[in-house]
């Protein structure tokens, strides 16, 4: 079972993002946001050039693991899809592309929000 946003009409769980901020702090928050996007990035960079693949299964945990830490969670949800798709040997369903555009228009939807969501 793939796990889903707390609404329906989020991309993010913004209370994981505020619980995640109370329990590290406004610093260590900054940081930790900072650090997952560049990782994230990344990784997403290595598939939009065509890499990345012989290590899909790492990457997608990794991902997975990642956004749910940080409370995207239908991204997190595509990266679960993905590993369930491997487990099954169908990576050849795996849509590469619309894990790509689904952090992307996640990360861009954080980005606008953060800082009216959060005083940083």
């Amino acid at each position: 079972m793939l796990k889903q946003c707390v609404t329906e009409t989020s991309m993010i769980d913004w209370k994981r993002l505020s619980e995640l901020r109370d329990e590290v702090g406004v610093d260590d928050f900054n940081e930790i946001i900072a650090l997952f996007l560049e990782e994230v990035d990344g990784v997403i960079d290595l598939f939009r050039g065509g890499q990345g693949f012989e290590e899909l299964d790492t990457h997608l945990h990794f991902l997975k693991g990642s956004a749910r830490h940080i409370g995207f969670c239908e991204f997190e949800a595509l990266c679960q899809l993905g590993e369930i798709l491997l487990s099954q040997s169908r990576q050849d369903q795996i849509d590469i592309t619309e894990l790509i555009s689904g952090y992307e228009e996640t990360r861009q939807a954080f980005l606008a929000q953060t800082s009216q969501i959060f005083v940083i």
